[in-house]
């Protein structure tokens, strides 16, 4: 089976609590509290975020995969269209404001939603006293 069809009953798939900001445990909507800072609890179940540490490793890949693709649009729009530098500061600021902020979201989410359904804790070493 898929990680994602061994979910137990009331749990969303990873894809699906990602897009939607949907709890991991119960599949209530309301994940953030913030543009992308979790809640405390889930107002459902309970739930408590804080348990995983999901940080903000998602951030700098995001934002640089997002610049990248929007600086290649970027290029292929001024060389299609050669706009004023008012039109690309218009277009592309808001455009990549948006794209960080939903992308992490989404990011956010699904390394939340994929540590829980996986149980990930933190590594512990067990030492023998003899």
């Amino acid at each position: 089976m898929t990680p994602d069809v061994q979910h137990q009953k009331g749990q969303p798939p990873v894809w699906r609590a990602a897009l939607f900001g949907l709890c991991p445990e119960c599949g209530a909507k309301g994940l953030f509290q913030g543009v992308a800072h979790f809640r405390a609890r889930c107002p459902s179940c309970g739930f408590e975020a804080a348990r995983y540490n999901v940080g903000d490793g998602p951030a700098a890949f995001l934002t640089l995969i997002i610049g990248a693709l929007l600086t290649v649009a970027a290029i292929l729009f001024d060389m299609a269209v050669a706009p004023p530098m008012w039109v690309h500061v218009v277009l592309w600021m808001p455009l990549t404001i948006a794209a960080v902020i939903f992308g992490l979201r989404i990011a956010k989410a699904a390394l939340l939603a994929s540590e829980h359904q996986r149980q990930a804790a933190e590594g512990r070493v067990e030492t023998s006293h003899d």
